[in-house]
């Protein structure tokens, strides 16, 4: 009578290995137990074996080991950084963990445990390999006292077992205040319980039930989800990351080595773990085969299975985790050093570059190697040797890697790219981190199983290596070709996200002159050129898995042609069924492969963008100083500037030097006044001279005021501490304080974006007040009085400028009213053509008192006051909470994707999935035949089911060969089309969506664009059109219900992100003159870190998930396979439930793994379809004959009353006035389309006008016009009506002093011409386009005194027959006024002729 743990012994001359060969390590065991004399001297003869006990006791001695090796470890002085973890929480006091933490203090009773597991490691191995003596003729007592102890251990290991799972894995004396406690309501002001948490909970995720409960109720808000970990934490990520040196991989691989180094030891441990799957189905079908074996046998390889599976369940719970901390930090240490390099890197214009010849990375670095130890490289090439061979894949790899490496020297980093950079290769990059385990575990897998395969059925197997082979090498070719489209694709996405970001930011000016619609087709273009590009990489990765997909199929033909047809061998239930399960985890890495291949080089690519981003030079801040009193100064000898990336200077031999007190800069418009302020501030390249800049913060005001989303008061201040008597004081100074009175919650109202709820002036002087109220002694003001009226300009000289707010300081304003301000100041300083000079005040003109017009002006500050308080209540919505939806992703959204992408796509998609499916079932069905037919007999049989007519294989194996053939081509082939049929799906729905979600934004009501940042819309239009373009039809397929909600609040909280980019590109030079980069960076790491958790709770409940669904899949194959044994059917039919079960549960695993990837996309869908709801615009009913309005044609206003919103009160009430044609009228204050009463020109209501035809017809110019890149020709026609005669006769009477062209080259948003020449540029417009009413908002505000004469003079001979309407400040824009309007708390109190 034998123990039951006998029954594990399978000896290597058993007949149940003859064929599979030996087991794997601790598959094959041997009881040590004795219970007869022969047993025993049959053991020693035999040698020393393994007990199944020992490889549990082992365990925790082997831990113990490993702890003390590690503490070893620590004494060592030297050894790699990535063996230590890149953070570590230590006691207070250490904000920056580098480095090692001190030695921990042992107890007594940690040391005994300790001493006790090694002893027991001891006495378990001398019990195996010294013989122990007989116990057979000791009494029977003894031996029950044996057996009891037996039981006491196993007792005492089960409770030592729960005191380590109730350990808690944390330092119990770091504090742990901030930290949420297991299983209490969650906290966002609190960290995540993972810092503090038992083996058990890590183990099991039980963490997470808090929140889940929270999801379940209701929908989960921000203040519900915990603040990250402390090691995720990207404050203290990014102090650590911008510590390490080298390319950006290298950094990235020091900063997680550790976790790569666990990832690839448990890819080791599951793959050993799901190959172990088919060792024992082997021998389960064997033991049930063998009637002579008892059923105890089975049913031990049954929990064998089990314990396999659960090992696995468990170790991909910790993969999840790990994968996870290394994509979560790698993702936000780019993120962060994105931004960083954002702050410092040299603004270089993109016409810098132009006329530099392409350069290879290879030539660049002096023909270097071209990976230059970059192991992404090495792994590439690894893996082509891996499939070719040493030296052939190494040939190829190389000229492969040659090809990816090559890459043209790029322009600077736009706008577009650099939202490319942060939201699609930052994850390109990540990713890979995240599937690091698979580069450990696909090719193990793929080698296991191929040695599996061969310890199973022989050398027949290398004829199906040969198919492997084969397929690899055509992918080699495949590849190189993907590699190049791939490059294309991206570079066109670049184009294209650089369009939609100038058309996002420009679509007020493209609806004035009714352009939206020519710039809408340009943006459809490049969306049209990508979706090519798109498809072509599509078709041909969708090549590459086909090539891998056919070849796993035709593996198994050609191995069992070899086994059966040469072999002569029959293929049985026990060799079919376990090859099935080894062909399909082949199948599975041969799928993974060429995955891996062209992941790693879009990565490749991903990380040399990154790189030349990287590299591009940074702002020089070497040359500053300070006098020796201590005074910042800024001193200029013979020095020479030019724009950084340029050779022409744009300042030339420069001596100036800037005392306390105010200096006044003039001169006319692209002399260089700007370019002086930017040469001060260290923004210019030097070019020779002695130059010296401040050092310290300076107060800067640009010529564009930048300002924040958020209140005035938050914009002022600036990150200043606040101080309420030196505020109060900037605030009348710069004559805010009326203004604030007049706002319903002061300076605490909203702005908007870039301060869209304030007029023109209001956003000047709130930018100039930022500068006046920082505490930097020298401020740098470039034109902030062009936006202001003459008594508020004229006010804010006297107080600002004279009073004790600029005493002691150095004041340097750049303007054209030079007349208000020469009188109070120091020095006053020309620029022109690059040269500066200080001027003798003597021979300046005396300011003038203002002219009979100065009283209508003034009149307009208290109109604006009026308007700006409409405008604010305004203001409290514009920022509004982004939406989310509740609930679920609704039907409808589904509906709406599946109609983007044909319902006839979808059909003939379903179609072959389907007979994909049921012919993959078929081929299970048919082996399934095949391997019962060697027990049927030989005469033909009776027909009573599938492949019964088929001979028995023991006569002809041919039938069944070609039959396995044909079931294999033709799944090949159904995967290929449901393959480019899922292609043509992504295709349609992308551009049937996009296109509509054009249309509809451009079309959309101007308040939605008030109340949507850019940032919003940007991220709508980028990221979440790029999830639709991304696979997400084969997320579709595997649709699965469970309810979650914080996957809205993750691409929520991506806007921010975006919006923190624009925002910083937009303001860079402010930012960088009041050092304010490290602030701005932290704002960055919260908003980071506000995203990146949402992303972390979400994946750790899929950790949740996957736990409890592995654990309860394992033990319901482990009860399928006891009701087999125990029900008695046919070893062939088993073996046809387990393969169909466990691919069952493998999909239903998969499936639920992708429910969360699928909710995720659909939300991006949900987003998109929001859009396609906008409020539209009205139309208009009415299209106006073709020549009007007439010159001849008089506007007319009648009882009109105006509302910026349906919720506000009117701004304009019951005016009506008449605005005679040809006239030129001064007019304060702006119109929107009434409420009531009626607008005519020329005798036509506009409200019921085409909108379209309206807005062509009559001409309006901002005070700042957008310019697009380009040339000039294109950006004063853009839709090619004029002749270039036409365009080149205007450009010269605008621009003749500039030498400009109609082929000069225009940068985005004209970034290479001065505010006063974009002005001019916006003019010479209006001049072209002759329409018969011309409306000027502030068009000469920053241009000179002198140039703005000459503009006026022009406009009155080219458009000496139009209506002019002009809204303006300074007296010169309206001195030729022939008619005027003046508004007063919403209704006129005047007009008429100026004469009267």
């Amino acid at each position: 009578m034998f123990h039951p743990l006998d029954q594990l012994l399978f000896l290597r001359s058993n007949r149940s290995l003859s064929q599979f060969g030996s087991l794997p390590a601790g598959l094959v065991v041997q009881s040590t137990s004795t219970y007869d004399i022969n047993t025993l001297s049959q053991k020693f003869e035999t040698g020393p074996t393994f007990d199944t006990l020992f490889l549990f006791s082992i365990a925790p001695a082997l831990l113990g080991c490993c702890v003390l090796l590690s503490r070893a470890l620590r004494h060592l002085q030297y050894r790699p950084r990535w063996l230590s973890p890149f953070v570590r929480e230590q006691k207070e006091g250490h904000n920056f963990p580098i480095g090692n933490s001190a030695m921990p203090r042992y107890s007594y009773l940690v040391v005994t445990f300790l001493a006790l597991s090694c002893l027991g490691l001891i006495s378990q191995v001398l019990a195996v390999f010294v013989p122990v003596p007989n116990l057979t003729p000791l009494p029977r007592a003894l031996t029950w006292v044996g057996d009891s102890l037996g039981g006491f251990e196993v007792v005492l290991a089960a409770v030592l077992a729960l005191l380590v799972l109730c350990m808690p894995l944390r330092d119990p004396t770091l504090p742990s205040d901030e930290i949420s406690p297991a299983f209490e309501k969650p906290q966002h002001l609190l960290r995540s319980p993972e810092d503090n948490l038992t083996l058990w909970q890590w183990m099991s995720v039980s963490w997470m039930s808090p929140l889940i409960a929270i999801g379940y109720t209701r929908q989960l808000h921000d203040e519900d989800v915990w603040s990250l970990s402390y090691e995720f934490q990207h404050r203290i990520l990014h102090h650590n990351f911008r510590e390490l040196r080298g390319s950006v991989v290298k950094r990235l691989l020091a900063a997680n080595g550790l976790d790569l180094a666990i990832l690839s030891f448990l890819g080791i441990v599951e793959a050993f773990s799901n190959f172990a799957g088919p060792v024992l189905l082997q021998q389960l079908l064997r033991a049930m085969e063998d009637v002579s074996a008892p059923r105890s046998k089975a049913i031990t390889f049954a929990v064998l299975s089990l314990l396999v599976r659960l090992i696995a369940c468990q170790s991909s719970v910790f993969s999840l985790w790990f994968s996870r901390r290394c994509y979560e930090r790698s993702r936000g240490e780019m993120i962060t050093m994105l931004y960083e390099k954002t702050l410092n890197r040299k603004l270089i214009g993109e016409t810098a570059l132009l006329g530099k010849s392409d350069v290879s990375a290879d030539e660049q670095n002096g023909g270097a190697s071209e990976t230059n130890g970059n192991p992404d490289a090495s792994i590439f090439k690894l893996k082509i040797s891996w499939v070719l061979g040493r030296q052939i894949g190494h040939v190829l790899g190389r000229r492969i890697w040659r090809g990816a490496s090559r890459r043209k020297v790029e322009q600077p980093a736009s706008i577009g790219k650099i939202y490319n950079l942060m939201r699609n290769d930052v994850y390109e990059v990540a990713q890979r981190f995240w599937e690091f385990q698979s580069l450990v575990r696909v090719p193990l897998s793929l080698v296991l199983s191929i040695v599996l395969v061969w310890k199973l059925i022989g050398w027949p197997c290398l004829f199906g290596v040969v198919t492997v082979v084969v397929a690899q090498s055509v992918n080699v070719l495949i590849t190189r070709i993907l590699l190049q489209y791939e490059r294309e694709r991206r570079k066109v996405t670049d184009g294209k996200l650089k369009k939609i970001t100038q058309y996002v930011a420009a679509i007020r000016h493209l609806r004035w002159y009714g352009w939206q619609d020519f710039w809408q087709e340009q943006v459809m273009q490049a969306r049209q050129k990508e979706l090519k590009f798109m498809v072509i990489t599509g078709f041909w990765r969708a090549l590459i898995n086909f090539a891998n997909y056919l070849a796993s199929g035709l593996f198994p033909v050609a191995a069992f042609y070899a086994y059966t047809a040469l072999a002569g061998e029959p293929l049985r239930i026990d060799i079919a069924f376990p090859a099935l399960q080894l062909f399909g985890m082949l199948e599975n890495s041969l799928r993974d492969v060429p995955n891996l291949i062209t992941t790693l080089l879009n990565a490749k690519i991903a990380v040399g963008r990154i790189e030349d981003f990287m590299k591009e030079p940074n702002k020089d801040d070497a040359m500053s100083g300070s006098d020796p009193r201590g005074k910042p100064q800024a001193k200029l000898q013979e020095a020479s500037f030019a724009w950084p990336g340029t050779l022409l200077e744009v300042l030339s031999n420069v001596s100036l030097e800037f005392p306390v007190g105010l200096t006044v800069i003039c001169g006319k418009v692209a002399a260089g006044k700007t370019a002086l302020l930017q040469a001060l501030l260290g923004e210019l390249e030097g070019r020779g001279g002695n130059v010296t800049l401040p050092s310290d913060v300076v107060g800067y005001c640009a010529q564009t005021p930048w300002l924040q989303s958020m209140s005035i008061r938050d914009n002022i201040l600036f990150m200043s501490p606040y101080e309420e008597g030196r505020y109060r004081k900037v605030l009348e100074a710069c004559a805010l304080t009326q203004d604030l009175a007049t706002f319903k919650h002061g300076d605490l109202t909203n702005i908007g974006e870039n301060g869209v709820g304030l007029s023109g002036g209001q956003r000047a002087r709130v930018a100039l007040a930022r500068a006046i109220y920082s505490q930097a002694k020298m401020l740098f003001l470039d034109d902030p009085l062009s936006a202001l009226d003459h008594q508020t300009a004229e006010f804010i000289v006297q107080k600002c400028f004279c009073g004790p707010l600029t005493e002691g300081r150095t004041v340097v304003l750049v303007t054209h009213r030079t007349a208000l301000c020469q009188n109070v100041a120091k020095q006053v300083v020309e620029v022109l053509d690059g040269q500066a000079r200080v001027l003798d005040k003597s021979l300046l003109p005396s300011s003038e008192t203002p002219s009979s017009l100065v009283a209508d002006l003034a009149d307009q500050d208290k109109e604006e006051q009026q308007n700006d308080k409409e405008e604010d209540e305004v203001a409290e919505k514009f920022i509004e909470d982004e939406k989310r939806a509740h609930g679920g992703v609704k039907a409808a959204v589904y509906w709406e994707y599946v109609k983007a992408g044909k319902l006839r796509w979808w059909a003939v998609l379903i179609f072959l999935l389907a007979l994909h499916r049921l012919v993959g079932l078929g081929e299970t069905w048919f082996l399934k035949r095949w391997g019962e037919a060697y027990d049927k007999p030989v005469e033909r049989r009776v027909s009573s089911g599938f492949f019964d007519d088929l001979p028995s294989p023991e006569v002809n194996i041919r039938p069944w060969l070609v039959g396995f053939f044909l079931l294999a081509v033709v799944k090949g082939a159904l995967f290929l089309a449901a393959n480019c049929v899922m292609i043509v799906v992504i295709y349609h729905a992308g551009r049937q969506m996009f296109g509509d979600v054009m249309n509809r934004v451009s079309h959309a009501t101007f308040r939605f664009y008030d109340v949507t940042p850019v940032g919003r819309l940007m991220n709508r239009m980028t990221s979440d059109i790029g999830t639709v373009d991304g696979n997400i039809s084969q997320q579709f397929e595997d649709v699965a219900f469970l309810a979650i909600s914080w996957m809205r609040l993750q691409m929520v909280s991506l806007s921010p992100l975006m919006s923190n980019f624009g925002a910083l590109l937009d303001g860079l030079t402010t930012v960088r003159a009041f050092r304010a980069q490290s602030s701005f960076q932290d704002q960055n790491i919260t908003v980071t870190d506000a995203f990146q958790k949402m992303d972390h709770f979400y994946w750790s409940l899929q950790a949740w998930l996957m736990y409890r669904f592995d654990a309860l899949s394992a033990c319901s194959t482990f009860l399928l396979t006891l009701l087999a044994l125990y029900t008695g059917i046919s070893p062939g039919l088993t073996a046809f439930v387990l393969v169909a079960a466990s691919g069952f549960v493998l999909s239903t695993h998969a499936l639920c793994k992708r429910y969360g990837q699928l909710q995720m996309d659909f939300v991006s869908v949900e987003r998109i379809v929001e859009l396609l709801h906008l409020e539209q615009e009205p139309p208009g009913s009415v299209d106006p004959p073709a020549w009007w309005p007439s010159y001849s044609g008089d506007i007319v206003f009648e009882d009109v009353t105006i509302r910026y919103a349906p919720h506000l009160d009117p701004s304009l009430t019951g005016i009506s006035f008449r605005i005679p044609a040809g006239s030129t009228t001064a007019l304060l204050g702006r119109t929107v389309k009434p409420e009531s009463g009626r607008i005519l020109i020329d005798n036509i209501d506009i409200s019921q006008v085409n909108t379209q035809a309206l807005r062509n017809r009559v001409t309006f110019l901002a005070q700042d016009p957008i310019l697009f890149p380009g040339s000039m020709r294109q950006n004063l026609d853009p839709l090619d009506e004029h002749t270039n005669h036409e365009c080149d006769t205007v450009l010269q009477r605008v621009g003749s002093s500039y030498n400009w062209t109609l082929d000069t080259n225009i940068e985005d948003g004209g970034k290479n011409l001065s505010q006063g020449q974009r002005q001019l540029v916006g003019l010479a417009r209006a001049i072209l386009r002759r329409s018969s009413i011309v409306i000027l908002d502030e068009a000469t505000a920053s241009i000179d005194t002198e140039t703005a004469a000459s503009i006026q003079r022009i406009l009155r001979d080219e458009l000496k027959e139009s209506t002019v309407i002009t809204i303006a400040h300074r007296l010169e824009a309206v001195e030729g006024a022939d008619f005027f309007i003046r508004l007063e708390g919403g209704k006129v109190v005047e007009s008429g002729l100026r004469e009267g």
